[in-house]
Formats: structure tokens, C-alpha cells, sequence
């Protein structure tokens, strides 16, 4: 095998990211690997790699700048900086008077037809006839049936080399090996989608994977000799760009202003915040203490439910720490229930409580009846024989069906959570090692049990514990929704929190996990507490609470809780829908409506990652823009704990704000585009009309209002942390990979320091900082040298 061929596949192949199926859409920056590169540097190469804008367009900057959310004076001062003495409106309409030149895809006959391949091969189930050959892998299964493809022409079998490595060389034999890169490059940005998701498949370990191989040697051999029999030329004419570099200079100058801006008015609601710290004698003990993912659409709840009652909450990552996949009750199928960048350790599974395994029998074969009755119908409509009779027959009860979804979508929600809620009536979430076998069962050993909840409370900075503490999931609720796993917890890989923080809650209730907490870290639960699991559905902003083996001393405690719960949805649904009616009806309606094309926004109009107490921001209404994670800096004496948020959940915001942003300022190519002509191919994707290639972002219905309005604002993610700058510049001097982010302004990163009074800093290149003045710009602020600041000693 020809090693240079390999080692420019390897080098080309990071123009794409990843594609994530429908079933686990992962939020992910579609331009990961150009991160090494500055923002700048990596969309201007993408923008010539994919014929994709790579800043708002100058209709979103109008937007903004009509709303006001872009101060004058910031824009004023960067343009001025930069060397434009003009007013901001001439370079707005400057930016208006650009068209847009749509190039035309002289390679758009070979992108249609490895299409139609891919879509073939990585067909996961939805097609009722598998195409011949599959288990052989892509290249293979291509070779023996290209030669019956009239698109591709008269075509004998001998004529294709045996592998795709022999291919290749073939290909390329009148090629300088300098070129290679070049060539694979402009083929695999040709279908982002499609090799995204190729290159999705490679990287995990999916039985579709395992049982059908492909790879991206495959698709390039395949497609390289397609375009090859063609007469398409395998490398294209590199044509230089003529256009004007000003133009992207003045549209990245705008974006900073934007978020300049965004940034000043954040400074300014965390200083209040600083100023209003509680006293040292703090609060009495609250009545229940709740723990919510760190996701955005938590902070308008957390500060509805703080509203109702002696609560506290706290942020952390929703897998709650725990690596792991969980096998559904349900369907029997394994899924990741943890961040894309941790390995799973552990498989959470469910088993019968101790007194309910009749209930226990009971719903499983309920549930198998129900499996069947699936597959059955499935069979009848896809089945020829069958089909048009099946139709024909069921077409009345269907009718009555769709009018039912139309017509009464709330009534037949409730219907389903009261259903849906019986399994975690009779079961409790089971924790192995992820390799172990199922009759094999022995659990995990003490150790790593007081782990897992040790690190929870570490990250958080827990002081006290009240009688009730709850871990609350989150998930979304839609119907007719392929993209509903987008709305569903990102650090669960895209799935429901509720498996995690259920497992979380019974780990924290064991009697010898609490006793090896006190004996070995010094940790002390008091007997009174009681750990529940617990869900929020970001939809309707319902609460439910996985009470079913609570003793009865804790009954009315969970009672009084309900009723707060119900009164924070009715006040949460009407400040986030902007109604005063019956809001709680009206949001289970747009769960349950399968006409609804926004069922909820997500996380759309993220901005910021707030690392600290919840006293910084329990007064501020933050609109459901800021990631919030629970930190207190006096408690993380080593600093492990700030270091693992920023390796962490730091990583995974930034990924889902660029999946946000890029979704945003070109829909068509890094989103999703419209739902309304979306058609779903092989269970895993959906394309635009009858083919082409795969979506890899969010829908248009996710992050604008209507066709041009924007809701979603194209900004990068702004980190502030409370902790001494020191500590923060340490962990970046240990990390290179976090400085690198920072250095090529993937994130903003900024740092309320508590030992200088909570002075701010703003990062510069190579940990370098520059405080920020109450006035909260840095123009002739002082630059201090953290590396410096780093090697002295942190005193608390």
C-alpha cells in the first residue's frame, strides 16, 4: 500500500469534520480540523474549499445593527484600529453592495452519482432490500455492480482494479505525488456531508460499521475512477481568487464588534453580580438543592424554580460524570450517554426493584408486544404484495389518526408521558464495566462508585446537602422531527440526561459509597439526604421527578417540591413563549404537534460559558444564552477541578457554539436547510429534495424566525471564569491544545479574578492578558504576563 498516498488522505481529509446521524446529532464545529489554523485563516480556506460563506451576511449585520445589540462605539473604535476613519453605515452598505456570485458545480453529475452510491451502501435499515455485495465494504460491493450503472457507462468488470488501493495507484500514476493532496482535498470537500459521516462511521465502533466497512480510500477510489470513466479531471485547475481581501477583513471586523459588544454588556451584569456576594454566615440550609445540566435553556429554569422556594442549583456537564452508554429497556439498543470525546467505561442498564418484578415482567412483555406490533405493520407497508392492500385497508384508521395528531396534539401528549413514565416506576438503572459480559453481571468496584460521585461534588464546589438533592436530566420532546436528538442533551452524545442522572442519584444513596466518602475524603452526607434523579423536558419545561422508591419520611418534602415544580413551569413556558394564557397547554401542543417546525429553539442565541458560584448571575436574567457551571475557586485548592471544566465542557461548548454559528451564516452548506423538503435517507441523514448531499447541520427552522429573520446571532463563544489568573494561566501553560483554541480566537476567553477585588481580564496571544476597566474596554488598560503570574505561589 502506498504510504504517501495514505499520509495525503490523512492530511486532506481535515477539510471535513463530522457528519453524526440523526439518532445521536452531535453539536460539532464542522471546521475542527482547522483549529491548529486562526479563525481567520481556517474559514477563509474553507470558503475556498466549500463555496461557503464564513461570516453573517451583511442582512444579518443590518439586523443587528437596527436592534442595536452592535454598539457604535465599539465598531468605531475596532474599524478606526484597523485603519477606516469612515462612518459604520458606509461600510454596512459597502458590505449590502456585495453580490453574492453563485458558482456553478461544474463536477455536479459525479457528486449526484456517488450520492446515489453512498446513500445505497450506508443505508442503516430503512431500505427494505439490502444492495448485493455489502458485507465485502464500499469499494468492493461499487466494483461488482458499477459495471451494470448506465450513468457511468458500458463498463466491464476487469477494466476496475480488485481494492482501492490498487485503484488509486492507478489513478494517479501520471500525478506528481505533490499533488495528491490537492486531489483528495477538492474530492472530499466536493460532498461535506457524505465524508463526513464516512468519516463518522471509521472513527466509532457501530455494528453497521463493523458488518459494512467503509472508509475514505474507498469513496476516493471509487469516485476517482467514476470521474476518471467520465472524463472529469481528477485535478482541478487551482484558479486563484481575484476578489478583494477587504471585504472578508471588513466582514470580520464587523463580527468582532458584534461580539465586543455582546461581551461589555456580560462584564457589566457579572460585576453586579460580584458586588451582590452572599455574607460569610451564608443562608439556612435550603429545602432541596437541584443540579442541572450546564446547558442554556437550564438558566431560564433554574432561576423559575429559585423563584418558587428555599432552593439552590448548581450547573454541571448533564452526563453527570459518568462515562457511559445505555442499553434501552425499550428497543434493546445500545447508545453513548456521554460526551464524543470520552470513552465509555461503563454500560448502564435496568433491572427490576426489589419489589416490583412482577410489574417488571409485566412491562417488558407489554413492551415486546409492542416491538412486534412495529415491526409488523413496517413489514405490511413496505412489503410489494402487501403494500397497496395494507393501504388501502388502514387508510380510514389512519385518517382518524392524523386528525387526532392535528387537531387534539396536547391531549395525546399527556396521554404518552403517563405511558411513558412507567418504566422508571418499576425499574433501577444497573452500572458494568462496558466490555463485560451480560451473565457476568458483578458491578464496579466501591472505588470507582465513590468516584464518580466525589467528582461530581468536586466540580461543583458542594458545601452542604440538603434533605432533597436532585440530579436533573434534560431532554426534548417533538413529533415529526428528525433532527429531535439535537434538542436532547449534547454532553449525552444526543441523548436524554434522565439514564445518567437516575444512575448518579442511586451511586449517591448507597450506604457504603456515603461511609467511604466520610472515611476517606472527608465528605459528609447526612443520613436526612436523599439523592433523587430527575428530568427536564426542555419543551414544556416539565420537571419529572424518578421518585418511586423514596421513603416515606421524604414524602411530603417531594411533595411541596411538586407543586413548586409545577408552579416554575407555568411561569417558565410563559416567559420563554411569551404568552400569559395557559402556557404549560400551549407548549405541550408544540411537543406533540407534527406540523410544528419549532418545537423549541435549543440552543439557539448561545453565546457565553460562565465557570463560577451562582451568586454571579442568580439575579440576572440572562435569556437563555449562557452555559452556567457551578465553580467555586476557595474549594479547588489543586486547581484539578477548574482544569478538567476547561479540558471538558469548555471543549464541548465551544463545538456546540461553531455548530450553531456555522449553521447560521450558511445554511446550505454547513446547515440543514429548510424542513420543509427534507427527506430522511438510511435512518441516519436527511438530504434536500430527492438527493445530493448529506446535511450536516442545523434545519433553517432552528435558528431563524422566518426566512430572513434572524434568531440565532453568529457569535463565538465568550468563557468567563472566577478564579485567581494565575491558576488560569497554569492550566493553559500545561494545556497546549486549550492555549491553541484561545491563541486562534476559537473562543474568547476572559477572567474575573477574586484575589485582585474580581478585576477582569481579557486573554491575548500567548497568555498574555490586558485588564479590563469598569468601563469595560481595554484601551490603555495594563497587560500583565501571566506566565510570569503562573510561577508564583497560590495562596487562598
Amino acid at each position: 500500500m502506498n504510504q504517501v498516498i495514505l499520509n495525503s488522505i490523512n492530511e486532506a481529509s481535515k477539510v471535513i469534520g463530522k457528519t453524526w446521524p440523526l439518532y445521536t446529532f452531535v453539536a460539532s464545529n464542522p471546521l475542527s480540523g482547522y483549529e491548529n489554523a486562526s479563525f481567520q485563516e481556517a474559514t477563509s480556506s474553507a470558503q475556498k474549499h466549500f463555496n461557503a460563506n464564513a461570516f453573517p451576511t451583511a442582512k444579518l449585520y443590518r439586523q443587528a445593527w437596527k436592534k442595536g445589540t452592535i454598539d457604535k462605539n465599539v465598531l468605531t473604535s475596532i474599524l478606526k484600529e484597523n485603519g477606516l476613519s469612515e462612518s459604520p453605515e458606509l461600510y454596512l452598505k459597502l458590505l449590502e453592495s456585495q453580490k453574492s456570485i453563485e458558482k456553478l458545480n461544474g463536477n455536479h453529475g459525479l457528486d449526484r452519482i456517488m450520492a446515489k452510491w453512498l446513500s445505497a451502501f450506508m443505508d442503516e435499515g430503512l431500505a427494505e432490500w439490502e444492495i448485493p455485495y455489502k458485507s465485502e465494504g464500499f469499494y468492493t460491493a461499487w466494483r461488482f455492480l458499477a459495471i451494470y450503472d448506465s450513468e457511468i457507462g458500458a463498463t466491464a468488470l476487469k477494466e476496475i482494479p480488485k481494492t482501492s488501493s490498487e485503484a488509486l495507484e492507478q489513478l494517479l500514476k501520471d500525478y506528481s505525488e505533490s499533488d495528491y493532496i490537492q486531489i483528495f482535498t477538492h474530492h472530499l470537500a466536493a460532498l461535506p456531508g457524505w465524508t463526513g459521516y464516512i468519516n463518522h462511521r471509521t472513527q466509532s465502533d457501530s455494528d453497521w460499521q463493523k458488518d459494512f466497512p467503509i472508509d475514505l480510500m474507498d469513496y476516493l477510489a471509487a469516485r476517482l475512477w467514476t470521474a476518471h470513466k467520465l472524463n472529469v479531471p481528477i485535478l482541478q485547475e487551482n484558479k486563484e481568487d481575484a476578489g478583494n481581501d477587504f471585504i472578508p477583513k471588513l466582514q470580520h471586523l464587523w463580527l468582532q464588534a458584534w461580539e465586543q459588544s455582546w461581551q461589555n454588556q456580560l462584564v457589566k451584569t457579572l460585576e453586579n453580580g460580584a458586588i451582590s456576594t452572599p455574607s460569610k454566615n451564608g443562608a439556612a440550609l435550603p429545602d432541596a438543592q437541584m443540579v442541572f445540566c450546564i446547558d442554556t435553556r437550564s438558566e431560564l429554569i433554574r432561576r423559575h424554580v429559585e423563584s418558587k422556594g428555599n432552593y439552590e442549583t448548581f450547573g454541571y456537564a448533564g452526563f453527570f460524570g459518568i462515562a457511559m452508554d445505555y442499553q434501552s429497556l425499550k428497543d434493546g439498543i445500545t447508545r453513548k450517554a456521554c460526551p464524543p470525546i470520552l470513552s465509555s467505561a461503563y454500560t448502564v442498564s435496568e433491572t427490576a426493584q426489589a419489589d416490583k418484578k412482577e410489574h417488571f415482567t409485566a412491562y417488558k412483555k407489554k413492551n415486546e408486544r409492542s416491538k412486534f406490533g412495529d415491526y409488523f405493520l413496517k413489514r405490511m407497508k413496505n412489503m410489494l404484495p402487501s403494500a397497496f392492500g395494507y393501504v388501502e385497508g388502514s387508510g380510514f384508521y389512519y385518517g382518524l389518526s392524523l386528525m387526532a395528531r392535528t387537531l387534539t396534539p396536547g391531549l395525546i401528549y399527556r396521554k404518552n408521558q403517563r405511558n411513558a413514565s412507567q418504566m422508571e416506576a418499576t425499574c433501577q438503572p444497573d452500572i458494568n464495566k462496558a466490555l463485560q459480559e451480560e451473565s457476568d453481571t458483578l458491578g464496579i468496584p466501591l472505588d470507582e462508585k465513590v468516584g464518580i460521585v466525589k467528582s461530581a461534588f468536586d466540580l461543583m464546589g458542594w458545601k452542604q446537602f440538603a434533605p432533597l438533592v436532585l440530579f436533573v436530566g434534560h431532554g426534548s420532546h417533538s413529533a415529526n422531527n428528525p433532527f429531535g436528538s439535537s434538542l436532547d442533551c449534547g454532553a449525552c452524545a444526543a441523548s436524554p440526561g434522565r439514564h445518567n442522572a437516575r444512575m448518579l442519584a442511586k451511586l449517591a444513596n448507597l450506604p457504603e459509597v456515603r461511609n467511604a466518602l466520610a472515611k476517606t475524603h472527608g465528605v459528609m452526607i447526612p443520613e436526612s439526604t436523599l439523592f433523587i434523579g430527575a428530568e427536564h423536558n426542555t419543551t414544556t419545561d416539565d420537571i419529572v421527578l424518578f421518585d418511586s422508591e423514596a421513603p416515606d419520611s421524604h414524602r411530603q418534602l417531594i411533595k411541596n417540591l411538586k407543586t413548586n415544580l409545577s408552579r416554575a413551569q407555568q411561569t417558565a413556558t410563559q416567559d420563554r413563549l411569551g404568552t400569559k394564557g395557559n402556557s404549560v397547554s400551549s407548549a405541550q401542543q408544540k411537543a406533540n404537534n407534527w406540523g410544528e417546525t419549532r418545537p423549541e429553539w435549543g440552543l439557539a442565541k448561545n453565546a457565553g460559558f460562565i465557570v463560577g458560584p451562582r451568586h454571579l448571575t442568580k439575579n440576572s436574567n440572562l435569556d437563555s444564552r449562557c452555559f452556567l457551571h457551578s465553580y467555586d475557586w476557595k474549594l479547588d485548592t489543586t486547581g484539578s477541578a477548574l482544569e478538567g471544566i476547561m479540558q471538558g465542557p469548555m471543549v464541548v461548548t465551544q463545538w456546540i457554539n461553531n455548530h450553531y454559528y456555522f449553521s447560521t451564516v450558511d445554511n446550505n452548506i454547513y446547515g440543514g436547510g429548510s424542513k420543509i423538503t427534507h427527506n430522511i435517507t438510511g435512518k441516519f441523514g436527511v438530504v434536500q429534495g430527492n438527493g445530493g448531499d448529506l446535511k450536516m447541520g442545523l434545519p433553517l427552522q432552528s435558528l431563524f424566525g422566518s426566512d430572513d429573520a434572524m434568531y440565532h446571532q453568529p457569535l463565538r463563544l465568550s468563557v468567563m471564569i472566577q478564579a485567581p489568573i494565575a491558576r488560569v494561566s497554569e492550566i493553559l501553560v500545561r494545556n497546549t491544545h486549550l492555549k491553541t483554541l484561545l491563541d486562534n480566537e476559537w473562543i474568547y476567553l476572559m477572567v474575573m479574578d477574586p484575589k485582585q477585588n474580581n478585576e477582569i481580564y481579557r486573554y491575548k496571544k500567548s497568555i498574555q492578558w490586558v485588564a479590563m476597566s469598569k468601563s469595560n474596554t481595554p484601551t490603555n488598560a495594563k497587560k500583565i504576563n501571566a506566565l510570569e503570574l503562573a510561577t508564583t505561589e497560590i495562596t487562598i
